[in-house]
């Protein structure tokens, strides 16, 4: 019997238990440094506040199922919070003047019958693949009801911030001794998520 696939949301390749220099100086790190680079990766304090507090992580894998836990028990007003600090996904300037456009109305549309921006976690998707996974995305997802949208953009806002936590790790804990300029909301790491 062949082995289960790792979820489509988790990291592949590496094996469990991994301590990657950026844990061991996000375990270090001041709780402001921390909690600043956290809301990087999703903008509800709360979230933020509970990661930072429960440091230290033996590993990767500790981490990350901390963020899912938080995420998992965000209040209306917690999701609320993230889900304002998120910005609608765009299209690479090259891409054509009409996909644009048709992006921005698409963006449009769904903001109106949601309140917020869409998010999608784009994370294992090459960026040639993008732009069509947000379309239908949006599409699909206009025809869910408030509540229902609600559910799917919590578990998108938790895959994004658990890409996002995992590429600071990576790539900028693991480079910066104090986080680098990943401690700032607006210079978030957008490389597994948006903008396409």
């Amino acid at each position: 019997m062949p082995a289960p696939s790792p979820p489509a949301d988790e990291p592949v390749g590496r094996p469990a238990g991994r301590r990657p220099p950026g844990l061991t100086r996000f375990n270090t790190a001041p709780a402001s440094s921390v909690t600043t680079a956290l809301l990087s990766c999703c903008a509800s304090p709360r979230w933020a506040r509970r990661i930072a507090a429960h440091r230290p992580y033996p590993d990767v894998d500790a981490l990350l199922a901390a963020a899912d836990e938080a995420s998992y028990d965000l209040s209306a007003a917690d999701l609320d919070e993230a889900l304002a600090g998120e910005s609608s996904p765009g299209l690479h300037p090259a891409a054509p003047p009409a996909a644009h456009t048709a992006l921005r109305a698409a963006h449009a549309a769904y903001e109106a019958s949601f309140g917020h921006a869409f998010v999608i976690c784009l994370h294992g998707f090459r960026p040639d693949e993008q732009p069509d996974q947000v379309l239908a995305g949006i599409r699909s997802r206009l025809g869910n009801d408030r509540d229902e949208e609600r559910v799917v953009a919590a578990d998108e806002l938790r895959r994004l911030a658990r890409a996002r936590l995992t590429h600071v790790l990576a790539h900028v804990w693991a480079n910066h001794p104090a986080g680098g300029d990943s401690g700032r909301p607006d210079s978030r790491p957008d490389s597994p998520s948006v903008p396409v």
